[in-house]
C-alpha cells in the first residue's frame, strides 16, 4: 500500500482534525483516506476494515460509493481549485471488494462543463490492477468565499484548505 512513495506522487494536505468518514484523520470509525497526485489524477491507498461489511466479506457497495465521491471530491479540489459539492454520481461495480483488500484509487477530470460544474470520474482497482468499480459524478464548484457564505465550509476550513486552492 505504499507503493504511492515510491512513484514520486505530491500528498495533498489534509486538515488533522477533519472527521469526514471517508478521509478526516480524526474519525476513528472512518476510512482515513489520504491523496496524492502527478496534477492530472488523484490516488489513493485503502484498505477497508471489517465494521464496514457487506455480505459476508464483501465490502459494503455503499463503503464503495463513499471512496468513488471522496476521490472524485478530492480530484475536483485539487485539479479545478474549487470547493464543491456532489450534485449526483454513478456506481457501476463490476468485481467483487473484499474486506481486506489493498486497494488503489484513481480520479480525474471527464470534463468541466463551466465555471460551475465538472464531471468527474473515480475508479477502483485491487492489487492485481483489476477494475473492481467506477463512477462519474457531476459536482457543483464552488468559490471560496460562496461556500462560507452558505455555511458549507468554515473559516478555519477554509484557511486549511489555501495551500490545495492556491497552489
Amino acid at each position: 500500500m505504499d507503493d504511492h512513495i515510491e512513484t514520486g506522487l505530491k500528498q495533498l494536505l489534509n486538515r488533522n482534525d477533519h472527521k469526514c468518514f471517508g478521509c478526516g484523520p480524526a474519525n476513528p470509525s472512518g476510512l482515513r483516506m489520504k491523496f496524492f497526485t502527478d496534477e492530472t489524477s488523484v490516488f489513493s491507498w485503502v484498505k477497508v476494515p471489517d465494521h464496514l461489511i457487506g455480505w459476508d466479506n464483501l465490502v459494503h457497495g455503499g463503503i464503495l460509493s463513499t471512496i468513488l465521491d471522496e476521490i472524485m471530491s478530492w480530484s475536483a479540489i485539487h485539479l479545478l481549485k474549487k470547493m464543491i459539492l456532489t450534485k449526483s454520481m454513478t456506481v457501476d461495480f463490476i468485481k467483487p471488494v473484499y474486506i481486506g483488500m489493498e486497494l488503489k484509487v484513481e480520479g480525474n477530470v471527464f470534463k468541466k462543463q463551466s465555471d460551475r460544474e465538472a464531471v468527474m470520474q473515480g475508479r477502483i482497482y485491487n492489487k492485481e490492477g483489476v477494475l473492481c468499480a467506477k463512477s462519474k459524478g457531476i459536482y457543483a464548484l464552488i468559490e471560496p468565499k460562496v461556500a462560507k457564505k452558505l455555511n458549507i465550509v468554515s473559516e478555519k476550513a477554509l484557511k486549511d484548505f489555501e495551500p490545495i486552492l492556491n497552489a
